[in-house]
């Protein structure tokens, strides 16, 4: 059998990883201590990524309250009340304009004391003679009467500050995740843990 380092050479040649004349054990750990930077490095490189991921979903959402007008441009339908234009799990997408809110507009409003907003169509607009203020009244289209029940105590009107946007488009049930994550906080909080053990153990 002819030895893979023989040549015809006066010089005999010796491979690389014989010519460490360094003890083992530095060389272990060397190698021990390269490892760990590398993976300092890694969770350094993982954090600044969430960062940035975090950053650019904010700057996106800021971008697009300047570009709509409203200050929540997308929204989740979490009621049967608009069926069945709409469903429950809908996203939909809101616009708010200086003109005039008009009837048979879907809008999203805020009631005083209340967090959640509603979005229902406006049936009738009322203009104050004295002001030129347009005040609005609303329903569910699957709702048998208006919503003067659903506004805060003495309220029988929506004033223009009360409205969050026109609904311009929507996507159908893609608004189930956010759903299912209000509803069951146990599956948000295992979402969030899983992504955050996915970002820092992935690697390049």
């Amino acid at each position: 059998m002819v030895s893979p380092y023989r040549s015809n050479s006066p010089f005999t040649f010796v491979p690389s990883r014989f010519l460490d004349f360094r003890p083992k054990g530095e060389t272990e750990r060397r190698k021990n201590g390269m490892d760990r930077r590398a993976n300092r490095f890694d969770k350094v490189n993982s954090v600044q990524t969430t960062r940035m991921i975090v950053t650019s979903a904010l700057i996106i959402w800021k971008a697009l309250m300047c570009v709509t007008g409203s200050e929540s441009p997308v929204v989740v339908v979490l009621s049967g009340s608009m069926e069945p234009g709409f469903k429950r799990g809908d996203i939909l997408f809101l616009h708010m304009s200086k003109d005039p809110i008009r009837a048979g507009e879907i809008v999203v409003f805020n009631v005083d004391g209340r967090e959640i907003p509603i979005v229902h169509r406006v049936i009738k607009v009322h203009e104050r003679k004295d002001t030129g203020e347009v005040n609005v009244l609303t329903k569910g289209d699957n709702n048998f009467g208006d919503d003067r029940l659903l506004y805060a105590q003495g309220q029988l009107w929506l004033q223009r500050h009360h409205i969050m946007g026109r609904a311009v488009g929507f996507l159908p049930y893609v608004g189930w995740v956010t759903i299912i994550m209000t509803e069951k906080p146990i599956i948000k909080y295992i979402l969030i843990g899983a992504l955050g053990l996915l970002v820092i153990t992935s690697k390049d």
